[in-house]
């Protein structure tokens, strides 16, 4: 499981987040298809924090395992086949990344809290 926060400039939290359905979710959703990935969410916090900790949304990817979670599956026949106008994707892809002040990727893992 990775959880994929994101902290866009100001003001442009839902650009960013209309562009991540339009161009990236769709991508994930054909590794649902493949087998690939077994879940994917979505969350925003409700209310601010600190700037210094602030994030605007949180992707969680639940990967069918740990080896297909590391490993350098190359998603390009996918998005090629998704976004024939690959001049627009990748201006749109660009524009997503452009307007981010962050992103970091953490891998987690569950606890069992009621186990030993």
């Amino acid at each position: 499981m990775v959880e994929y926060y994101y902290k866009a400039k100001w003001g442009h939290a839902d650009e960013f987040i209309t562009l991540f359905k339009k161009n990236h979710y769709p991508v994930l959703k054909k590794e649902i298809e493949l087998g690939r990935i077994l879940e994917v969410h979505g969350t925003q916090p409700r209310l601010h924090g600190t700037e210094d900790g602030r994030w605007d949304y949180r992707i969680t990817i639940v990967f069918k395992n740990a080896s297909i979670a590391n490993d350098s599956f190359d998603s390009s026949g996918i998005i090629k086949q998704l976004y024939p106008d690959q001049e627009t994707y990748k201006k749109e892809e660009q524009r997503r990344f452009e307007i981010l002040e962050g992103h970091w990727d953490l891998p987690i893992k569950e606890v069992d809290l009621a186990g030993k």
